[in-house]
């Protein structure tokens, strides 16, 4: 069997979970040469897939007595479905898809994450949550710095080209030189940490949400639906962690963890409880094994992205070292080429990789774009970034002509703003741990 079709037993994905049950059909990736980036479960514990007439309660079949949803943030749904994906799982994110049900339906979820309300919630989550102690966090924050400090530097240098009446004493070797070393250390720190994450992906998976089971009704006509709730204290990632960086992940108690059933004369609903924890965070891993490199990491497009990133990122700050005045300033033409404008293209080469892998993780096909999906938008804007950050290095051995020196800085200039965008939907992405996806019709989750 091609290896992007099925999982090593010993990193399957939701294993320690005896009621759910992988969907084998769905089990995929890009590359056969590679490991799956998805997968499809189902839980157990769920009802079966409905039929129509079995879907709708008798009112809302003749089209009276239609039920609401429990509160305006919840929606009654047809199936449900636990979607496993690679860049999910390192970023510490448990989707689910559901299919939502007009009237009514066997199970209760909480609605779509795409629509503009929640990612309005989204956004405000962005000014008042701040988990520091969350390493995917921290990667998209301090990406997000970094870009920022880019594009700072892109108006030090291109601004002056434009309107040279605003450029002031030294900008462009001063204000341009420390920015474009800060830019670059600060994504090598952001790299780094991004291979740290890569490298502590959570092998036994974490389900992440909790069910209950509401009991409707009265004697001989007790009902029930199966609702599903975010299960923030039971989640095995290592992002849910408080106590320190790099230890076990938090697991706690559930407040959902706890069974009781009972019926009411009264018709009231009644809840029946449980959740499902998994006791298999593993700590943390600074340095995986050769064994390990050659079994897994190197077949995981996730982790061979993060390694592209980091290897861009390390020839990258060359340049950023020699575009300090005193250094910069002091060079010949010759070695200026080799190791300012060099590095440049060759580190952009690496994000340029990084970018691509990133977006090939995210697709169903090697040649499928995934539009759907918010880490092909992070991956391409990173890609866009990357190029405007390559073509600015290999326009810079011709940096003497005026035409060549307007054309690299504005190239920094577009390509800082793509990075910018890139890192702050990685940060909407770091916060956004529950998304919930509508079949066939949800925006980007």
């Amino acid at each position: 069997m091609l290896r992007n079709k099925t999982f090593h037993p010993s990193h399957e994905p939701l294993r320690s979970h005896d009621s759910l049950e992988l969907q084998h059909e769905h089990v995929g990736g890009p590359f056969s040469f590679l490991n799956p980036t998805r997968a499809h479960f189902r839980h157990s514990d769920l009802p079966p897939r409905p039929t129509v007439s079995e879907d709708l309660p008798d009112g809302a079949r003749d089209g009276t007595d239609v039920e609401a949803p429990p509160n305006k943030d919840e929606q009654f749904a047809s199936d449900v479905e636990f979607k496993w994906r690679s860049r999910d799982n390192r970023k510490g994110r448990h989707t689910i898809v559901v299919d939502p049900a007009n009237d009514s339906g066997k199970y209760i979820t909480p609605k779509s994450t795409s629509t503009l309300r929640a990612m309005g919630q989204g956004i405000l989550r962005m000014v008042t949550q701040y988990p520091y102690w969350n390493v995917s966090y921290l990667v998209a924050t301090i990406f997000t710095l970094g870009s920022v400090v880019w594009v700072l530097n892109s108006f030090f240098v291109w601004l002056p080209l434009v309107r040279p009446d605003t450029e002031f004493k030294d900008e462009i070797l001063t204000a341009g030189g420390v920015t474009a070393f800060l830019g670059a250390t600060i994504f090598e720190v952001g790299s780094f940490l991004l291979m740290f994450e890569s490298v502590n992906e959570n092998r036994a998976g974490c389900f992440g949400w909790a069910l209950e089971k509401v009991l409707e009704g009265s004697g001989e006509k007790v009902g029930g639906r199966v609702r599903l709730m975010p299960d923030q204290d039971g989640c095995s990632h290592h992002h849910t962690n408080k106590r320190n960086f790099v230890g076990k992940p938090d697991i706690r108690t559930s407040s959902h963890n706890s069974t009781s059933a009972a019926s009411d004369s009264s018709g009231e609903p009644q809840v029946e409880k449980a959740t499902h924890t998994n006791d298999d965070g593993a700590n943390w891993v600074w340095f995986p094994s050769a064994h390990e490199l050659s079994t897994h990491y190197f077949h995981e497009i996730g982790f061979l992205a993060s390694f592209a990133q980091f290897c861009g990122a390390s020839i990258f700050w060359i340049s950023g070292l020699t575009a300090l005045p005193g250094i910069n300033n002091k060079m010949s033409q010759g070695l200026l080429d080799g190791i300012y404008w060099t590095p440049q293209i060759l580190g952009g080469t690496g994000f340029i990789i990084s970018g691509i892998l990133f977006m090939l993780e995210t697709q169903p096909k090697w040649y499928i774009p995934a539009p759907k999906v918010l880490g092909w938008h992070i991956g391409l804007w990173n890609l866009i970034g990357a190029l405007g950050f390559t073509l600015c290095g290999a326009l810079g051995p011709a940096y003497g002509n005026s035409g060549a020196q307007y054309e690299a800085s504005l190239a920094t200039t577009w390509g800082s703003w793509a990075f910018l965008i890139g890192s702050v939907v990685q940060w909407y992405e770091s916060l956004d741990t529950h998304p919930v996806i509508e079949k066939g019709k949800d925006a980007a989750s």
